[in-house]
């Protein structure tokens, strides 16, 4: 079998927007605490744009920081969702490697979860050109943290039956400086925030089932995984209730 492509994997999301939009995790306030730390300004009153805002997870939160958001979406299912979700926050049309913005129009250019879907040769100098004298680039992703038990072991055992994610693994979840901008034009701070949320044992599931590597091996072989995996959950967690933890991976690079 032919391993699924890059934009096989980024186009997979639009089938299944809803699921995505109901059970992806959202982001803690701490980790918008260390972006105006670490930018140096507030995102109260600052013109910001959410690039693969996919279905507003990241941009409703930027939005409830006071922040003037305007979300920028290249799929037409995530697109649909996101104006289902949040009709008051505007959205475009487009990508990260050629933004329809103006030039030194924004404060923040901000990526959740979608720095991976981009071509940094391209996203990162559009970055640059749109953001004002001042702005920032903020990149987030929520990851698995290498020290809990039940985590690992279930990245391993997805790992066994669909193999890594390669996209991820090179520019996303280890959000390496060098990676994600190999133009040399960025300064990057990094920053890791730790978080958890409690959540019931299926909300769990559709959560993970709504990462690429399950949607593009088709509900199959995704929903053999899952019922399987809810097996083991089980085991862990016998009154159903999960503990997801996450390690918000941050990556801040602010203009002269």
């Amino acid at each position: 079998m032919t391993a699924p492509s890059h934009t096989d994997r980024a186009r997979s999301f639009n089938a299944a927007a809803a699921q995505y939009a109901a059970n992806r995790p959202s982001y803690p306030p701490a980790l918008f605490d260390a972006i105006e730390e670490l930018a140096g300004r507030s995102l109260t009153g600052a013109r910001v744009v959410d690039v693969g805002a996919g279905t507003g997870i990241g941009t409703a939160v930027l939005r409830g920081r006071g922040a003037d958001v305007l979300a920028v979406e290249p799929g037409d299912g995530m697109a649909a969702q996101f104006r289902l979700n949040h009709p008051d926050i505007p959205i475009v049309r487009g990508n990260g490697n050629a933004l329809p913005l103006a030039t030194a129009s924004v404060d923040f250019v901000t990526y959740a979860q979608a720095w991976h879907w981009t071509d940094p040769t391209h996203s990162a100098p559009e970055a640059l050109r749109v953001l004002r004298p001042g702005g920032a680039l903020a990149l987030w992703w929520n990851t698995t943290p290498l020290d809990i038990p039940w985590h690992i072991a279930q990245a391993q055992r997805i790992a066994r039956r669909f193999g890594n994610h390669p996209v991820v693994e090179q520019n996303g979840s280890g959000a390496r400086a060098a990676l994600a901008d190999p133009t040399g034009r960025l300064d990057f701070t990094r920053r890791k925030v730790r978080w958890s949320r409690r959540v019931p044992l299926d909300t769990h599931l559709a959560n993970i089932g709504s990462h690429s590597i399950f949607l593009v091996h088709g509900t199959e072989a995704s929903t053999a995984f899952l019922t399987e995996e809810k097996r083991h959950l089980l085991a862990a967690f016998p009154d159903g209730i999960i503990e997801e933890t996450y390690d918000v991976d941050l990556l801040v690079a602010t203009t002269p």
